[in-house]
């Protein structure tokens, strides 16, 4: 087993999203062109009605209970209802400074071991790691919209000795951009070995066929739910998010919520009163729209670039595609997307971040280099977007498609 030292600890790399991020900056601050496909990060500004919630609120300077804010939990919990058919009690919800520090939570309380797929969200191996806990990857395919199979998982757990296990699921997914399709297969699964479900739920908002499925529809009884404003919202920097926990599992849910008193306290209260306005009130419009957007210039940048050089997948939820360039001029996927950004100014990450082997060409593409306040303002309607449209609002987009497929050509 891999020694899981406070030394091993201390070996792990900066997030590579937040890395891309900051070089990206740092290239346009020296006068160069850059196609900011790397970072993840919505683009549209959060809607009026919540700003101004926070403002109302940015007087609230006491420390709210570990758990957060009970209105807010109660809020979440008749909104999980309404989705996933799933009763989470406000007692079973914690709030969290971003579903990502939830997860942490969880890694740290935890003790056994976590089966990821790959590709999965560059933070939950080390996270596991943090936690010390040992990961066990399953290599997915397209075919399968790159999510495990039922028999691959079945396989898996069989050949883990540990059978105190957390199965890590993320629909819409990232990196992908793609749906589980075969998620009730997968909880079947989860209950004949009593597996624990993480289902990171993030970017469930964000889905472009409007139909909402939680594998805790047919496994509520161990699955857990993270969430939060970052995607859906546009509310990333406001770092509210929230974990509810099964009843069952009410012994993680003390831990964390200890885990948390020693570490970050509470999440800060003026967000915590504005994140009620944002589960109570009805923004369904606000997420047509924005969907809408994102499923229209997904499509676009699809359609401009799939071919026998590159191998992708449509857009199925969030705003990413995978590509892939088979070719074997490039030692490393690291290497393919440094040589893009160095020929083409398109910044990309490696499919080497989110569990695949570096030789494997498949890099990570987020579609969102546009000002969302201004595109959002022009668009009335959920009808898929004309390209006319998507060229005069998605300008870098189109442009930094257009670079990467010309590109291509020449592999």
């Amino acid at each position: 087993m891999k020694d899981l030292t406070k030394k091993n600890i201390l070996k792990l790399k900066q997030s590579s999203t937040l890395i891309i991020n900051e070089k990206c900056k740092s290239l346009i601050r020296q006068g160069k062109k850059v196609y900011q496909f790397g970072f993840g990060q919505s683009p549209f500004p959060v809607p009026e009605q919540i700003v101004t919630a926070l403002k109302e609120n940015a007087h609230r300077k006491e420390y709210l209970p570990i758990q957060g804010l009970e209105k807010l939990r109660e809020s979440i919990s008749i909104n999980l209802k309404k989705k996933t058919g799933v009763n989470y009690p406000k007692e079973n919800i914690v709030i969290t400074p971003g579903s990502k520090e939830a997860m942490l939570l969880l890694h740290v309380a935890f003790n056994g071991e976590i089966i990821l797929s790959a590709p999965s969200w560059v933070s939950y191996e080390p996270q596991a790691i943090i936690g010390r806990n040992k990961v066990h990857w399953i290599e997915t395919t397209r075919e399968n919209n790159w999510f495990p199979t039922a028999t691959q998982l079945e396989k898996k757990i069989n050949s883990i000795k540990k059978k105190n296990l957390i199965f890590i699921l993320n629909s819409p997914n990232n990196p992908s951009g793609t749906l589980c399709k075969n998620i009730k297969e997968l909880a079947s699964v989860a209950k004949k070995y009593s597996l624990i479900v993480l289902s990171d739920e993030i970017y469930t908002d964000i889905t472009f066929c409007n139909k909402y499925e939680s594998i805790s529809k047919y496994y509520p009884e161990r699955t857990f739910i993270s969430g939060g404003l970052s995607k859906w919202c546009g509310a990333g920097g406001w770092r509210v998010g929230f974990f509810a926990v099964p009843n069952k599992l009410s012994e993680l849910l003390e831990d964390i919520k200890t885990l948390a008193s020693e570490s970050y306290s509470t999440v800060n209260s003026p967000a915590q009163f504005a994140a009620v306005e944002a589960y109570d009130g009805n923004y369904d419009d606000y997420k047509k729209r924005t969907v809408n957007i994102l499923r229209s210039v997904g499509n676009y940048a699809y359609d401009h670039l799939k071919s026998n050089k590159v191998l992708i997948n449509a857009p199925q939820g969030a705003f990413y595609l995978m590509p892939e360039f088979p070719n074997k001029k490039y030692k490393s996927s690291t290497e393919l997307c440094e040589t893009i950004l160095d020929e083409t100014g398109v910044a990309m990450l490696p499919a080497s971040d989110f569990g695949f082997t570096p030789k494997r060409m498949l890099t990570r593409l987020c579609y969102i280099d546009f000002d969302g306040a201004e595109f959002l303002n022009a668009v009335s309607n959920d009808k898929i977007l004309s390209n006319e449209i998507i060229e005069k609002y998605a300008p870098n987009v189109v442009e930094g498609i257009k670079r990467l497929s010309n590109w291509a050509k020449n592999l």
